[in-house]
């Protein structure tokens, strides 16, 4: 890889003795301590380049300040430079409102401007989508996406904090912005994601990443959007023996009362744990308003303000109807709002979860059947079921590195329910409009309407239909590559030599 000298030691502050042309690292001197890899533009690069040219010459030390400021400029927001396109000849289905036959979307800005049936755009390139179908950006809750790569090198796995209460971590920070896993869901329609942090009862916040950028700051743009709970299992193991013989055996097994009486030390736990933060919050209120003493502040408890006060969710996993009926419960008594995550038993709550107007990430679409009893398909009619008693569903992908590898079929979770009863249009807000609220960015994504961010993508067919390939896909306002580690494999040998040539 190519390196540029630049031997600038005595020009103002910047002292970088080796500059990489590609990643832009500072290898030594005051900007080797930026919190993440400077990575320049083409422009930049093509700067360093000509200060490498001409630093004998008088216009050197301004070419060097420069670079300076043009480096510190990259920790900012970055912003793509969009394109100004009408969309032609598609079948838009705006999610809000009714989907148009031959409809047209104009982009400009990175926003979209108009949506109809006849848009007027002076000066813009028009392109023709010959009938195909254009949606907005999906939208994958409860994932470790970013936050995983092979889930047999520990190295590539950052999803886990140690501790069973870490509410100040920030699930967002740690997002590898280069995840091969990244380009693969992109292609399939996917725009935005919610890295999950786990590891604990309290396991932190998580906020919403768009899939296009060069660093996770970059990329995030909402954060904080939930506070992530794992509620304490409610099951009792019934086996009086621990299971195996010699060197697999393990421990003995805990007796019914042990078993019950862990289970309410870790729930009385949890309730302590919220019961403090409402105290801090409401310490630090009175301070704030002069009617009590300065408050020391605790990272831990910051991070809780807006979940003891109700502004943000607090996003309980929960799968077995034990667990979800005790976590309604904990809410409706402490005023918390609360979304219920995984949600396999949720179907039995259902008119318990619609009287409470608490929404559900679906995760288990294709989970199989948790007791005898159950019918081959209660999971694929689970959503039908939530939603026609009224409660808000969206479709969420597990929290294993295999969920964050097929992050991508998503689509076909809403697709299942939808063959099972769910109607279409709530299956695909359920990929869209219904996260976008959740996150509070219902007025940036989640359906085509003037005034939001064009970020929406084309198929083939219907997104629902595995089958339809999508074939653009623009992220506020520019056309993202589609190409990913799937397609580079696919060209890669779809070129092998044949046997006999």
């Amino acid at each position: 890889m190519k390196s540029f000298k630049l031997q600038t030691s005595n020009v103002g502050k910047m002292n970088c003795s080796s500059f990489n042309a590609e990643s832009a690292e500072c290898r030594r001197g005051p900007l080797r301590k930026a919190p993440f890899p400077l990575r320049f533009s083409a422009d930049l690069r093509h700067l360093c380049v000509r200060v490498k040219s001409e630093r004998r010459s008088g216009a050197f030390r301004t070419w060097a300040a420069a670079v300076y400021v043009g480096s510190a400029l990259l920790g900012m927001p970055w912003t793509v430079r969009a394109q100004n396109l009408l969309l032609s000849n598609a079948m838009v289905h705006t999610i809000s409102g009714e989907t148009i036959q031959g409809g047209q979307v104009l982009m400009a800005g990175g926003k979209i401007s108009a949506v109809g049936p006849n848009v007027t755009a002076t000066g813009a390139t028009v392109v023709d989508l010959q009938g195909q179908h254009l949606y907005p950006g999906i939208i994958a809750l409860d994932t470790i996406l970013g936050l995983t790569e092979i889930g047999s090198v520990r190295a590539t796995q950052d999803s886990t904090e140690s501790g069973d209460y870490t509410p100040d971590v920030e699930s967002w920070v740690a997002v590898n912005p280069d995840s091969e896993l990244i380009g693969v869901t992109r292609a399939n329609g996917v725009t935005f994601f919610e890295p999950v942090p786990e590891g604990g009862i309290v396991a932190g916040q998580s906020g919403l990443i768009t899939v296009e950028g060069w660093t996770s700051e970059q990329r995030t743009v909402k954060k904080p959007i939930g506070l992530h709970v794992f509620w304490p299992s409610m099951e009792l193991d019934t086996a009086t023996v621990s299971r195996g013989r010699g060197r697999a055996a393990g421990p003995a097994a805990k007796s019914l009362e042990d078993q019950a009486k862990e289970r309410t030390a870790k729930l009385r736990s949890l309730e302590d744990f919220f019961a403090e933060a409402g105290h801090y919050a409401r310490a630090k209120a009175a301070a704030a308003n002069g009617k009590g003493p300065a408050v020391e502040v605790i990272p831990a408890w910051e991070a809780m303000l807006p979940y003891v006060s109700g502004e943000l969710p607090v996003m309980v996993h929960a799968d077995e109807i034990r667990q979800i009926r005790a976590a309604v419960l904990w809410a409706g008594t402490n005023h918390y709002k609360i979304v219920i995550v995984g949600g396999r038993d949720a179907w039995m709550a259902a008119e318990l979860l619609a009287t409470k107007k608490i929404a559900v990430v679906y995760a288990n679409t294709f989970t199989l059947p948790p007791r005898d009893a159950d019918s081959y398909d209660v999971q694929f009619k689970a959503p039908a079921v939530l939603q026609k008693a009224g409660v808000q569903v969206m479709f969420g992908n597990g929290l294993s590195t295999m969920d964050a590898a097929l992050t991508k079929n998503l689509p076909y979770a809403a697709a299942q329910a939808v063959a099972f009863g769910l109607p279409e249009d709530e299956a695909l807000k359920g990929l869209t409009l219904y996260p976008a609220q959740l996150a509070g960015m219902a007025n940036r994504a989640g359906s085509i309407e003037a005034g939001k961010d064009a970020t929406l993508f084309s198929c083939d067919g219907s997104i629902l239909d595995a089958r339809a390939p999508v074939t653009h896909l623009w992220v506020a306002g520019k056309e993202v590559s589609l190409e990913n580690r799937h397609t580079r494999l696919y060209e890669k040998y779809k070129a092998r030599p044949r046997s006999g040539n």
